[in-house]
């Protein structure tokens, strides 16, 4: 078969990149409804033509006429695309061996001695469209299961121009432009929120079915659909830059990108079939040459060799293991998990070691306020708990109030830990002045009457007061009122919640070295690697650190690196596979991984292996069945003991099974 099957595959996908979904959709159940149509129209008319030779006594060419009516039926379409083959010079496909084997069918029985094969000229090419119509369905299932993706493509946007509200083509909306988006309506560009709050239905970007809240000041990405609130929406990413365009760009792509089991397949069939057709030339004319009574024995010989041009067919192949791998990419898309292409699944259906990124992909790359201890309990032996869950005794709170007021009007990460800690200062009534930042330290301001300090040890050892060591690992802010020290407060990045069970679920699948890579404090990169169980990490690291540890573990197998995509983008490059974690939105992630996760879940990341592995094995299983059946039934057909009927299942019966067995992918 040649290249022009899986070009069309991929041409079908991309043909929702063009706005004509439905359309296409409809056009591909008519041609399955025509072809079954036409397969049960044969049936019938094969039938009437064998009790019509039963019945009747008609003579060969008779009867020839009798059956071509059924044949040119079912076989036209191939006859046709065989012909226009020649003409192009790609004569050997899979409809050039069936109409060569098929009209050599229909001949042979006007040889001397040869009995007429005219019924199963028929079957042959009716049994190669009903393998039409299994692989015609198939990629139907795949192309739905890509669908969901397309999907999210917006055909309209709302744009507020010159105190109106016009409706246009997304393409047409300028960065910095305002769109309104009502109930039900698809987000068309990524943008901001300036106006109203709502429920985001992100599903067929993450797979998740949990609506994402959103208000004023918060990103949307184009693709999610708006279920409550009306929003308006600044843009900020052109219509060809935003996440819907790539996703789909992205989709479109991956069918380009041929694993190494479908580059073999490919070269395979192009070398393959040749030789198979001059192999049946040869079985054909050389033993009854050598016979010594040609005309005799040239009968049997040239049935022979009809049979090995049904059996030699590859299509099973050929169709079956791309289909294979689309249907991989599709499954997973389903689960939030973007392939760029097939060649991806199969290195990560290998893979042996996992290195991750921590910020943003083991941790939520948010601070978070962790602990707080009074000054009066920086004694660890001292009875009263110096880490309460919610801060709820009185000195706690206070050192959190203060520290919230003192920072209440810093844009650093800190600054909002602690006000997420403290979310009441801004209504507590207490007058604020004289804020000041110092650069490296912290920051110092007056609280009513009392002068606050809040930073890191620099500050303090500035101002002259005495600070006290904390046990527990991450930054450390310290706070002094009237520099005297009041205690300080533990900030840390967060784990997120399937952190332990991504690793678990990671050793599960025998991949034993989970390292973690990171810029942060070997205290804290410690603390994270022990409770995850991780197997090994590397701390204050810089990106060019992080390539040469990778390039080391590189010599273990095949490597991993999970990452956000932005600052990891060398890491990413160098790893076999580049996994782009919390991808939701991200350019450099979806630019620089091979796989994307579309939602912030490492546990996706054992379950993109999970599908990889059961693709491969499903096309290796493709592979064994294909070839196995083939030779047999070749080695048969080359004996005289073999069929047409067992010629006709080696080809269409395997490329059905193998069709089938493909189908199984959509399923991740």
């Amino acid at each position: 078969m040649s290249e022009s099957h899986e070009n069309n595959l991929h041409d079908k996908c991309c043909e929702h990149h063009h706005g004509h979904e439905h359309h296409h959709e409809h056009h591909d159940h008519d041609g399955l409804k025509s072809r079954l149509i036409i397969i049960i129209t044969t049936v019938i008319l094969l039938a009437v033509a064998v009790i019509v030779e039963k019945k009747c006594n008609l003579n060969t060419w008779q009867l020839l006429l009798v059956y071509l009516v059924p044949y040119l039926l079912v076989g036209w379409e191939t006859l046709k695309e065989a012909a226009e083959g020649l003409m192009k010079g790609d004569a050997f496909n899979e409809d050039f061996l069936m109409s060569v084997a098929t009209i050599g069918a229909l001949c042979i029985g006007f040889l001397p001695g040869a009995e007429t094969q005219f019924p199963e000229a028929v079957f042959v090419m009716l049994f190669f469209q009903v393998g039409e119509l299994f692989e015609g369905y198939a990629e139907g299932q795949s192309k739905k299961s890509i669908a969901h993706l397309m999907d999210i493509r917006p055909d309209k946007a709302n744009v507020e121009r010159g105190g109106n509200m016009l409706e246009v083509s997304p393409e047409e909306v300028a960065i910095g432009e305002t769109v309104i988006i009502r109930p039900g309506e698809k987000v068309p560009l990524d943008g901001l929120i300036t106006l109203g709050s709502t429920s985001l239905n992100t599903v067929a970007l993450t797979g998740e079915s949990i609506p994402r809240e959103a208000t004023v000041g918060d990103e949307v990405i184009s693709g999610c659909v708006n279920l409550s609130g009306a929003i308006k929406v600044k843009v900020t990413k052109s219509f060809r830059e935003s996440t819907a365009s790539k996703i789909i760009d992205l989709v479109e792509n991956a069918a380009e990108k041929k694993s190494r089991s479908e580059a073999f397949i490919t070269r395979f069939a192009r070398i393959y079939t040749p030789i198979v057709v001059f192999a049946a030339i040869v079985l054909a004319f050389l033993p009854p040459l050598l016979s010594g009574s040609f005309t005799d024995s040239f009968p049997t010989w040239l049935y022979r060799a009809l049979m090995f041009l049904v059996v030699s067919c590859p299509c099973a192949l050929v169709i079956s293991v791309p289909l294979t791998f689309f249907g991989g990419i599709g499954g997973a898309s389903r689960q939030g998990i973007l392939i760029k292409g097939a060649s991806f699944m199969d290195i990560l259906s290998k893979v042996r070691t996992v290195v991750f990124d921590k910020t943003g992909t083991l941790t939520r790359g948010k601070f978070a306020v962790e602990a707080v201890h009074p000054d009066n309990c920086h004694d660890s032996s001292h009875s009263q708990e110096c880490h309460p869950a919610l801060f709820s005794d009185s000195a706690s709170r206070h050192l959190l109030h203060l520290a919230a007021h003192v920072e209440h009007l810093s844009t650093h990460p800190i600054a909002g830990a602690l006000r997420d800690a403290f979310p009441q200062e801004a209504t507590d009534g207490c007058h604020v002045s004289e804020i000041e930042e110092i650069a490296g330290k912290g920051a110092k301001a007056r609280i009513g009457s009392d002068t606050v300090y809040v930073g890191n040890t620099k500050l303090m050892d500035s101002i002259g007061v005495k600070w006290h060591p904390c046990h527990h690992d991450g930054t450390i802010i310290h706070i002094a009122v009237n520099g005297n020290y009041a205690g300080h407060i533990v900030i840390n990045d967060q784990l997120k919640e399937d952190s332990a069970q991504a690793i678990s679920s990671l050793r599960d699948l025998g991949i034993k070295d989970t390292v973690m890579l990171t810029g942060d404090r070997r205290e804290v990169a410690g603390q994270i690697a022990q409770k995850l169980n991780l197997s090994m990490y590397h701390a204050e690291l810089l990106p060019a650190d992080k390539v040469q540890i990778v390039e080391q573990l590189l010599k273990k197998g095949t490597l991993a690196f999970v990452g956000d995509g932005i600052n990891d983008a060398p890491v990413l490059a160098r790893a076999d596979v580049g996994i782009a974690m919390g991808a939701l939105g991200s350019d450099a992630a979806i630019e620089a991984a091979d796989v994307v996760l579309m939602d912030d879940k490492p546990s996706k990341i054992s379950t993109a292996i999970k599908i990889a592995r059961r693709t491969l094995s499903i096309a290796r299983q493709n592979i064994w069945l294909a070839v196995g059946i083939k030779l047999a039934v070749l080695v048969l057909a080359a004996l005289g003991v073999a069929t047409m009927w067992m010629a006709v299942f080696a080809d269409v019966g395997v490329t059905v099974l193998a069709v089938l067995n493909a189908m199984r992918t959509l399923k991740a």
